[in-house]
């Protein structure tokens, strides 16, 4: 075994352990079983529970064995959140969103032992399989019986339900009683001994540590992760509205390039340990730069590919990397493919333009500048652009080529101002 826990320290993805001495001990003479539980509360993760699949991808490599629960069951009652009560979804959109996750996690861990370098393939479980059998008297006799109420009503976000007008229904109240489950059923079957997740379900992941203590007689172990948050120190999440999603078809992969891409000077060492494989010399490196060279955003586009990669594989990296170079004039925006092309316009400022339409005309349609005459000023000055090319003729009108893939046309006026002349097709 590696010395993974040094490693994981180093990489600033360890908060809280149960016992660190033990678990450093544990992870040296392993191989131990580790698992983290990912619910269906949304049909995608977001780039907060990343930080969880990184933690079980490194472990995995160190040798030990992983398991990656998706819940079935836990998701049909959701977390409690400190504000309000979760909506409820239907078994059958829970199903769904169970079956696109566990298709989401595939990539990041090895579940079909193709990978030389992985001892042991990691396991999916869906904890539907072991609550959906059990009926409510088994389920208050053989777990519920276990806990106590007054412990449980001291987690943080079941307090602050409790001194909420809203208050907490029973259903969520029980959630940690699901999910200590989990961990028992896991460690019974699979003898899990080392769970882990986000530093805010310390509460939660307890409940599994204490039921197996109570009933099996044995202690196993919690590691918890930092939470990710933005830069106003607002936590990633469902339930923050902030979220980054992992699927490309909540969040494209030019959108999540991009937002990597336009990370803070002071935070992107810290998700550069945390996110990319690179080791402590080049982060180091990497350090240095953005302490002397800020201006080059080194660290940023470096963090931008590795984690663009990851999640969305090099292919996609490398397309939404050319059109970020392409869109700042550092590539043919021609050659970009229609969907990235999409992608990278989709948050650019524009409008619909006709056939025909004259760059003067298109520059105040698309709201680059506020009058013709402003914008023959600036054709004239030499600081105007259809697609990366100069245009000197303020009277040029856009032709059918210019609608690149026959849809938009990047105009751009100084060098940072740009927009997108969407063709009118009325």
């Amino acid at each position: 075994m590696t010395d993974i826990f040094d490693e994981l320290q180093w990489r600033g993805l360890v908060a809280q352990t149960t016992d660190e001495s033990a678990l450093r001990e544990a992870l040296a003479d392993g191989p131990i079983t580790a698992y983290c539980g990912f619910d269906p509360t949304a049909p995608s993760l977001h780039f907060g529970n990343l930080v969880q699949l990184i933690v079980l991808r490194h472990l995995q490599r160190a040798g030990h064995k992983v398991i990656c629960l998706v819940g079935g069951s836990t998701g049909l009652i959701g977390d409690p959140r400190p504000s309000a009560e979760r909506v409820l979804k239907t078994k059958d959109q829970t199903a769904q969103w169970v079956a696109r996750i566990q298709e989401l996690v595939q990539p990041f861990l090895d579940f079909d032992g193709s990978d030389p370098e992985v001892a042991h393939p990691a396991v999916m479980v869906n904890n539907l399989d072991w609550t959906a059998p059990l009926s409510a008297l088994d389920f208050l006799r053989d777990v519920g019986k276990h806990f106590r109420v007054n412990q449980m009503v001291k987690k943080d976000a079941v307090a602050a339900r409790l001194n909420s007008d809203e208050g907490i229904s029973y259903t969520e109240f029980s959630y940690q009683l699901l999910q200590g489950l989990d961990y028992l059923e896991l460690f019974r079957s699979y003898g899990c001994t080392l769970q882990t997740g986000g530093n805010d379900q310390w509460g939660n992941l307890t409940a599994g540590s204490d039921l197996i203590h109570r009933v099996e007689g044995a202690s196993v172990h919690l590691l918890t992760t930092p939470l990710i948050t933005d830069s106003a120190g607002v936590k990633f999440g469902k339930s923050e509205g902030n979220a980054v999603w992992l699927s490309a078809d909540m969040t494209s992969p030019y959108a999540f390039y991009q937002y990597f891409l336009n990370t803070e000077d002071a935070s992107v060492v810290a998700l550069l340990k945390v996110f990319t494989d690179r080791p402590r010399e080049e982060i180091g490196d990497l350090a240095r730069q953005v302490a002397e060279e800020p201006f080059r955003r080194t660290a940023q586009r470096t963090l931008a590919l590795d984690i663009t990669t990851l999640v969305h594989g090099a292919a996609a990296a490398a397309a939404v990397q050319a059109a970020s170079e392409a869109l700042f004039g550092k590539g043919d925006l021609a050659a970009l493919d229609e969907g990235t092309l999409r992608d990278a316009t989709a948050e650019l400022p524009g409008g619909p333009v006709t056939i025909g339409t004259s760059v003067t005309d298109a520059l105040v349609a698309v709201g680059l500048v506020d009058s013709r005459n402003a914008a023959r000023r600036a054709i004239g000055d030499g600081g105007a652009s259809v697609n990366g090319t100069k245009i000197t003729d303020p009277e040029q009108l856009l032709a059918p080529e210019d609608f690149l893939h026959g849809a938009v046309a990047v105009l751009r006026r100084g060098r940072k101002s740009m927009a997108a002349a969407r063709l009118d097709r009325s």
